[in-house]
């Protein structure tokens, strides 16, 4: 799934050279971010607890490539902050994940200034950070996933969504994401199997 990445790194070094070179907007690049609200789909396994939404953020560039009139081919490379949270009798548990998504999306334009999107993402594990309150004390534990077997360091999953351009510069956004893969496939009480889930609400500018 590396080779994704370098692909999508590939497309986006050559589009700020064709964007530089021309005033043409075949090809735009742009920057984006908002916020997110994330939660997990549990599986299989000592999964007997409720969680709930995380309010995170999420960052990047974004590729946008006219094929039709109202059709482009739309890569993003993303720094995302995702996780969940849960309370119990015994306090107020906290998992934050960092990752690196590369939605690799198309546009398509319905109306004037609206356009739905849709389209595959692989996401890159990079750290994770677990938090415990109890009312009396706190806890923390951060793991670098490079370090740790513990969670699967690439997934594979699925992004929709909606963007209204307010102008030719900005739009502003909301979509949904989900991976289609579990997180591990040994679920236990420290370690359940999950997918990630979540919304993301934001402004993207292009140039």
């Amino acid at each position: 799934m590396k080779k994704i990445v370098i692909l999508v790194l590939g497309l986006f070094v050559t589009g700020l050279t064709a964007n530089a070179q021309s005033t043409d907007s075949f090809i735009r690049l742009g920057i984006k971010g908002g916020a997110s609200f994330s939660n997990i789909i549990k599986d299989d396994g000592n999964n007997d607890f409720k969680t709930d939404y995380l309010v995170g953020y999420h960052v990047g560039a974004t590729l946008d490539i006219k094929l039709l009139e109202n059709l482009a081919f739309t890569p993003e490379l993303l720094y995302s902050t995702k996780g969940y949270k849960l309370e119990s009798g015994l306090g107020k548990f906290t998992q934050t994940t960092h990752f690196i998504d590369v939605p690799i999306l198309a546009s398509i334009k319905l109306a004037e200034g609206f356009n739905v999107v849709a389209g595959p993402q692989v996401s890159f594990l990079l750290s994770t950070k677990n938090k415990f309150e109890n009312g009396f004390s706190s806890a923390e534990q951060q793991v670098v996933e490079d370090e740790s077997d513990r969670f699967k360091k690439s997934l594979l999953g699925g992004v929709i969504g909606a963007r209204f351009d307010v102008s030719n510069k900005v739009g502003i956004y909301g979509r949904y994401a989900i991976d289609f893969q579990k997180n591990n496939e040994n679920g236990s009480t420290t370690t359940p199997e999950f997918k990630n889930q979540g919304f993301q609400v934001g402004l993207g500018i292009k140039f």
